[in-house]
């Protein structure tokens, strides 16, 4: 089998690049190990904790113990299905904040600042503002026609605009839109939920790209990209027990995510050359930064008992999750169309940081992402952390063995500043908690707990409770083609191999603000038009910063 392109990976990146190929008449292959996405629990936005805990969905990666963690290992689910991790995730949909890309295009991501990426946001999306249609936010920030609609739930539940109002009374701006003009700040979270199905890349590019009869997709395990004399030619792939060769007869593209695409390149003869070597692997380019750079964002739930029994607590059981799940299945409304993730805030951690670095997501019920509630029945939580840990990890291979999960040690809290900075993030959700509009909410904390506030008791705390935000990303850094570490140029060529590109979370220089579906999108859609030689032009929109950041922390 040949086509012109062949994309490894149906994720986020992956099926944003075969759409726009097929809109370009181009023939693509994208080669999926996982199964179909089709069914309830993907594609109700309500049963987001049951993909990412079921092995037909996931990859089932862990870390190895964490040093800094007394030994734990953390879960870190990848996507094997149509969709990729698109089709498991929380749906949240944060672009990251405009100095996000301006520090990729100073660390060597040339033509990646907020001006060069804000055009293929607005490309990609179709933004629907609020639910009840009401006019807000920044439409002239956001996209009108894309094929990913972005919603925002209804925030029936009267927790979520008393934590909005919390935040204001706490001396917190409110924004609009933190997708838009002014990240700061507390106000509605945005989903990638359309209609009450959970718009996943599947759903919005992949579907629409398979129709046109120019992409096919092969269900197969990719072991390697096939290089010939310096040049990509394929990817080796099993199916069925047999190994096989599809052919590319212009470009290969990995699209596999942080943790599989480096293990791709290596296995592929690309990575640290002694590294290679030692797995009996022969080196087609020596980068080192193959697999280097892992970030990713901790975070932890503060949760609460709550005062009033108006909580999601009510339908935590079989037949309360029965109600909801019919309700979906007939009408495609009522609670299982939401994630239930409808407000959020980006803030500062402390004077002196120009731009937010903590961020919050808000839910009315407390409950774990495996599914598993809180002691204390009604109560609800919010999941915050800092967004720009200095600690980095690593993905490395275990073996020359295709089937043989890689190593992935993150070395998460290595760096002193992420305990201060969690610190600030536990007292300072303390009080918007003790704000009057959460006040009359709040019966008492239940975790940490009133008895956790010294810095020691809070570090002994966070050790056994961060869990990850699952944002892993930056194995195959962008970079400037004559910098050692750089895995791929500003055109998402891997640099020292001809006619093979990495286009996913891998590339990112460093990690952006909050949730990474939609910055991934984005990196498709751009690496698309990188690969078929065109660029939107730049925007001259302009963000809205603090003008108080020195000397004020809000």
């Amino acid at each position: 089998m040949t086509a012109e392109y062949v994309i490894i990976g149906s994720g986020s990146a992956g099926s944003a690049i075969a759409y726009r190929l097929a809109e370009a008449g181009k023939s693509v292959v994208v080669i999926e190990q996982g199964g179909s996405d089709f069914g309830p629990f993907i594609q109700m936005p309500a049963a987001l904790s049951y993909p990412m805990n079921m092995s037909v969905y996931d990859w089932g990666f862990q870390s190895e113990p964490e040093p800094y963690l007394d030994g734990r290992r953390l879960a870190t689910p990848r996507g094997k299905v149509i969709g990729g991790s698109s089709s498991i995730n929380g749906m949240v949909y944060v672009r990251g904040h405009a100095r996000d890309y301006d520090t990729w295009e100073e660390m060597g991501a040339q033509g990646w600042s907020y001006a060069d990426v804000l055009p293929y946001f607005q490309r990609m999306e179709t933004w629907h503002g609020e639910a009840d249609g009401a006019p807000s936010g920044d439409p002239a920030y956001r996209g009108k026609d894309g094929p990913l609609h972005i919603s925002r739930g209804p925030r029936k539940n009267p927790l979520f605009n008393a934590f909005i109002k919390a935040g204001q009374q706490a001396g917190y701006p409110v924004t609009s839109d933190y997708n838009g003009q002014a990240q700061e700040g507390f106000g509605a979270m945005e989903a990638t939920i359309f209609k009450g199905v959970r718009w996943s890349a599947a759903n919005a590019y992949l579907r629409p790209a398979l129709k046109t009869g120019l992409v096919k997709l092969v269900r197969g395990f990719a072991r390697r990209v096939v290089i010939e004399d310096g040049q990509a030619v394929g990817v080796e792939i099993e199916r069925g027990g047999v190994v096989e060769v599809i052919r590319a007869s212009a470009e290969v593209i990995v699209a596999a995510s942080s943790i599989n695409s480096p293990k791709i390149l290596m296995l592929s003869g690309i990575g640290d050359a002694a590294a290679l070597r030692e797995h009996g692997i022969e080196v087609v380019a020596d980068r080192p930064g193959v697999g280097a750079n892992l970030q990713d964002h901790l975070e932890i739930y503060m949760q609460f008992q709550a005062k009033k029994p108006i909580t999601l607590y009510k339908y935590w059981n079989l037949w309360g999750k029965a109600l909801i799940g019919a309700q979906w299945l007939f009408t495609g409304k009522g609670l299982g169309a939401s994630n239930q993730f409808e407000a959020c805030a980006f803030i500062r951690s402390k004077a002196g940081v120009d731009y937010p670095d903590i961020e919050y997501h808000f839910l009315p019920i407390a409950v774990r992402y495996d599914g598993k509630a809180a002691a204390g029945g009604h109560g609800f939580q919010v999941h915050v952390g800092p967004m720009r840990s200095k600690s980095r990890g690593s993905v490395t291979l275990r073996s020359a063995d295709p089937k043989d999960a890689p190593k992935i040690l993150f070395n998460y809290m290595s760096d002193p500043s992420d305990w201060e900075d969690f610190r600030a993030c536990v007292r300072l959700t303390r009080e918007v908690f003790a704000q009057p509009a959460m006040k009359e909410h709040v019966k008492a904390e239940i975790q940490p707990g009133t008895g956790v506030q010294s810095d020691a008791e809070l570090d002994a705390f966070l050790k056994e409770h961060v869990e990850s935000a699952y944002h892993p990303c930056g194995t195959c850094r962008m970079g400037r083609a004559d910098d050692p570490m750089a895995v791929v140029d500003e055109e998402c060529r891997v640099i020292g191999v001809a006619g093979l590109r990495v286009a996913d979370s891998s590339i990112f220089p460093q990690v952006t603000n909050g949730n990474l579906n939609g910055p991934s999108i984005m990196t498709g859609e751009k690496a698309a038009d990188h690969i078929l030689g065109r660029r939107l032009a730049k925007s001259n929109l302009q963000p809205v910063i603090n003008e108080n950041w020195r000397v004020s922390q809000r």
